[in-house]
Formats: structure tokens, C-alpha cells, sequence
């Protein structure tokens, strides 16, 4: 399907990414693209995210959006007027639903009352909270710019301002984490009554300053501590009512992420700006993790296209299954044959293995999902599906293959 294709999924809902890179510091395990410093160049970026959205737009045509997202970064940060401006100029360039969710992510120093009721009465209808912890010395211990009081008032702030829908994230196996102040975090965090939780285990990536430390003899909550945290907070919360719907998310009925949801049930979106990636049309691309590089190709009618790829069927097979199994929905033999056209067979086969171990289930309604359990060993596991849907995909290929170069003499 191209941009101005209306035939199959007719005018099919896309979701829509705005990314803001600028950050008042920078947190040391995070290797998102965003910078510290750079405020200088706000201006410009406002000017190239609103050039770029415009020419999107003429380029894709008539397209639907029921979710839109602004990440980062810190957007909050960016100023509620920049973002006042950029979401009049998506609702004026794309057909964005009455209904649509759309999402600011903010950190609790830069979340006061006078911006948030700016930004709810502009539209945004759903508030992502960096809460990440109660503890001042597991904020500082990772460079955090708030303080857990700025995350009570910012919350209250949120919800004076008219937002019904609040998220909060945080991460557990912070340095000096115990399972104490783990537990005291996530009863922190349902005193406030969210509608949406993120939990995440806290991920040591490569060329950020944590991995620097680590390196030089830091140490942090091991993986067995992160599994009992992980597996006491999916039983606490949902004694709480927060239902799990992905390994690390959890929300109240009806209150799921949406726009997550589009990356995790493979649907179609657009992303604008550095370091962005879109999967639209069939084709994957993303854009270059370069300010100054992104706001001059926009300007100047450049390229700044870091990648792009058009995903063939059986590649988006194994996206099914490396996304889906995320999710508690998980994945269903039909929807995958019908879909991808492979046998899931030789899949099923092993996903009676891992429910032996504990690691899977099938529901009432005939879906394969992890267990939590499963979800802590996802990787393992998904990448064993993987391997053996790659091997029934060259198997299948085998007798096709015979039948169109064998010499008929040989056969």
C-alpha cells in the first residue's frame, strides 16, 4: 500500500509520533536520542517539525489518526507553547479523530499547573509521567532532575488541569535499589491512582554513563533480584486493578496505552523528527539521529533519511510473533496462517513446552500468550520461535524450489 493508496484496509488509522529531543539533563542510563545544552536551537526544530509535518501530509494524502504521541526527550521541557503550536498544526494537516488519545510525556520539574491546563485545553487528553521513583537518593543516584514531592504536585497538577488519564513510569534495579524501596515506589505510585502504569527493569545500554560505571565496578540489582521485583509487582498490581497487557505495562480497565498498542499489533505510524521511525505503507524507515542534521535536510529539501526497508510477508511474520508475544494477548494459529501463510504447527509443537515449563498458556479462546514468568525469559524464548519458523519457512521453500529447478529427468 503507497502513501495515496485507498484500496487495501481503506483509509486505515495511523498513529503519529513527534519527537522532542531536548532534556534539561540527561539521566544516565538513557540512550534515547535526546540532548542536554541545546536549548538555542528550540526554535529551529519547532520551525522544521512544522515544515515536515506539512509536507507528510501532502505527501500521504488523506490519512486518519486516532492516536497521536509527543515523546523524547522531555516535551514538557520544549514549552507548552511549542506544543500547543504542533498539535494545531497535526489536527490542521491530518484527520485526527474526535476520540483520539493523544499523549504528552513530561518529567514532574518541568509539569506545573498553568502548563498542563495549556496543553489539556489545546488536546492532549493523556499525561506520561518520568516518575521512575520515591526515593530521592535512587533519583539522584541516577541523575533525575525532580524530586518525589515534585511528582505528588505535578500529579495533583495534572488532574486540576482536567486530565483524567495519567500515566506513571518506573524503573526498578536502580543503584541502591532494595526490595524495600521498590515496593514502597510502587505503593507510592497507586497512592496517587494512576489510570496507567509502566514498570520497567532498568537496562544497562552501551556508551551511556551507567554502562561507564558498571564497567568500573558499580554494581546493581541483580537479574534474579529484577525477577522477584518484577513478579511481586504484576501480583501487587493486579490486586490493585491494574490489569497486565504487555511485560512492562498495566493499566486500568480501558485505560491501555493506544499508541503503544499500534507499535505492539503492528499497525501503521508516522514518526516526525530525529532519530523517529515510521512503518507506513508496507515500508520501514526512520530519520537521522542528528539535530542539526534533521532541522538543515528539512530546510534545505535534503535527505534525512538514516534508513528505510519494505518489509517483505515472511519478515513480518516473525514481527507477529516477536510483538505480540509482548502483549497478553499473545498470538492465535489462525491469525498467523491466515496472515503470514506458514505453518504454525512446528510453533505450537513448542509452545506446549514452554506451558510444561510454566512459561506459556493457551486461553479459553485458543490464544498462545506468556506467563509472567515467560515474559522474563521472553527474549529466550521468542527467539527460539523465531529460529523454528525460519526453519519450517526453508523446509516449505524446499519442495517449491525442487519443482521450479530440478529438471524434470532428475526428479
Amino acid at each position: 500500500m503507497g502513501f495515496g493508496s485507498k484500496n487495501k484496509r481503506e483509509r486505515e488509522k495511523v498513529g503519529l509520533y513527534l519527537h522532542i529531543p531536548f532534556c534539561r539533563s540527561k539521566c544516565d542510563y538513557c540512550d534515547f536520542y535526546s540532548l542536554s545544552g541545546r536549548e538555542s536551537r528550540m526554535d529551529e526544530y519547532q520551525k522544521a517539525l512544522l515544515t515536515h509535518l506539512k509536507e507528510t501530509a501532502q505527501t500521504a494524502g488523506e490519512v486518519a489518526a486516532d492516536t497521536v504521541y509527543f515523546g523524547g526527550g522531555t516535551p514538557s521541557y520544549y514549552g507548552a507553547k511549542r506544543l500547543k503550536a504542533l498539535l494545531g498544526e497535526v489536527k490542521k494537516r491530518f484527520s485526527v479523530e474526535k476520540t483520539a488519545e493523544i499523549t504528552v510525556e513530561a518529567n514532574p520539574d518541568s509539569a506545573d499547573f498553568r502548563s498542563l491546563r495549556t496543553l489539556r485545553k489545546a488536546g492532549f487528553n493523556r499525561l506520561s509521567l518520568g516518575m521512575q521513583s520515591a526515593s530521592l537518593e535512587e533519583l539522584a543516584a541516577v541523575h533525575r532532575p525532580h524530586t518525589p514531592e515534585q511528582t505528588v504536585q505535578a500529579v495533583r497538577d495534572a488532574r486540576k488541569a482536567g486530565f483524567d488519564n495519567v500515566s506513571l513510569d518506573l524503573i526498578y534495579g536502580l543503584p541502591g535499589q532494595t526490595e524495600e524501596s521498590w515496593r514502597a515506589t510502587v505503593e507510592a505510585a497507586l497512592a496517587l491512582e494512576p489510570e496507567h502504569l509502566s514498570c520497567y527493569g532498568l537496562k544497562v545500554e552501551e556508551g551511556t554513563p551507567l554502562a561507564a560505571r558498571v564497567e568500573a565496578g558499580e554494581r546493581l540489582p541483580d537479574d534474579d533480584v529484577q525477577a522477584e521485583l518484577y513478579l511481586w509487582t504484576v501480583d501487587r498490581l493486579a490486586r490493585a486493578g491494574y490489569g497486565q497487557y504487555e511485560i512492562s505495562n498495566f493499566a486500568r480497565p480501558g485505560f491501555q496505552s493506544r499508541h503503544n498498542l499500534r507499535y505492539w499489533l503492528t499497525r501503521p505510524y508516522l514518526g516526525f523528527g530525529p532519530g523517529a521511525h515510521s512503518d507506513f505503507g508496507g515500508r520501514r524507515y526512520s530519520f537521522v539521529r542528528d539535530l542539526d542534521a534533521y532541522i538543515q535536510g528539512v530546510r534545505s529539501g535534503g535527505n534525512i533519511i538514516d534508513s528505510s526497508d519494505l518489509i517483505p510477508q515472511r519478515e513480518r511474520g516473525g514481527e507477529y510473533l516477536m510483538l505480540r508475544l509482548r502483549t497478553a494477548e499473545g498470538i492465535e494459529e489462525w491469525e498467523y496462517r491466515g496472515t503470514y501463510f506458514m505453518d504454525f504447527a512446528p510453533l505450537e509443537a513448542r509452545l506446549r513446552e514452554f506451558a510444561a515449563q510454566g512459561w506459556a498458556e493457551r486461553t479459553s479462546e485458543g490464544r498462545w500468550r506468556l506467563t509472567p514468568r515467560g515474559f522474563l525469559v521472553s527474549n529466550q524464548l521468542i527467539g527460539d520461535l523465531l529460529e523454528r519458523q525460519e526453519q519450517a519457512s526453508f523446509q516449505d521453500l524446499l519442495p517449491r524450489a525442487r519443482e521450479r529447478y530440478v529438471p524434470k529427468q532428475e526428479k
